[in-house]
């Protein structure tokens, strides 16, 4: 016998593992109304949380584990922290990585964690979901990904994403934390979705005059690009090319202008 205690803990087998991978592995075999069943279940499982006081402050995709029947569970509590000591719901902490694409900025800012900042992380997991397990910001740094989230970037809508669904992850991506939805009204707006699958036909529109900030038009030699598709394709974005034709993107000219206005 071990003289030594050690705490464990036994959890349920997830045939399919880590959500950011099963959905790369199976890009486009989903349908809208199956993913927005999958964040139906990562939304429970956040509700359960923030109901029991605790904030989990690394929520992800790659946190998130499915089983056969599709069904996702929250995992990986290394971060996540009891709030009932603050009577605001703030956990502080002085130290410690961030997991900055993931994180709202105030925690990043402030190193202060609440339900709201969970919540924010939730919008991410819904674009990572709808994207297909696409990295959030794509090939932009860390401090890139701050400075754009202060000016008001946001993440555009996935190709073929519900609008419903991007309204709900604007709304998650709130800068005034106050104002953004709490966990019980995201399982409800989701189980509303669920049950009039017609919602999800309307689908977001994408703007790159409006949506986008982007990295850099040059390459990593420094040389420029010299189309829009082949920049497009540097920084993962080929699909939206035909948005950018039908907004009148046609040379790397025309897109630069649109980053200095």
């Amino acid at each position: 016998m071990d003289a030594v205690k050690h705490a464990m803990i036994v959890t349920e087998y997830m045939e399919n593992g880590a959500l950011d991978k099963y959905l790369r592995d199976h890009d486009g075999e989903m349908s809208s109304f199956q993913l927005v069943g999958m964040l139906r279940g990562i939304a429970g499982g956040m509700k359960y949380l923030s109901d029991m006081s605790y904030v989990h402050r690394d929520l992800a995709a790659r946190n998130i584990l499915v089983n056969t029947n599709l069904e996702c569970k929250v995992s990986d509590f290394g971060l996540s922290r009891v709030l009932e000591d603050d009577p605001e719901g703030t956990y502080t902490t002085s130290g410690g990585k961030i997991p900055i694409r993931w994180t709202a900025p105030e925690a990043i800012a402030y190193r202060k964690f609440t339900s709201a900042s969970d919540v924010w992380s939730f919008g991410i997991v819904m674009w990572e979901v709808m994207a297909f397990g696409e990295r959030p910001y794509w090939d932009m740094s860390n401090h890139e990904v701050m400075k754009a989230i202060n000016e008001a970037f946001r993440l555009p809508a996935p190709m073929d994403c519900p609008s419903a669904v991007y309204q709900l992850m604007l709304q998650c991506w709130l800068q005034d934390r106050s104002k953004r939805p709490r966990f019980p009204d995201i399982v409800s707006l989701l189980d509303k979705l669920l049950r009039s699958p017609d919602s999800l036909k309307t689908i977001a529109d994408f703007d790159p005059r409006v949506s986008i900030r982007l990295p850099s038009t040059s390459g990593s030699d420094g040389s420029p690009f010299r189309s829009v598709s082949e920049w497009l394709e540097s920084i993962k974005m080929s699909q939206y090319s035909e948005n950018f034709t039908c907004a009148g993107l046609l040379t790397m000219e025309q897109v630069l202008q649109m980053k200095n206005e």
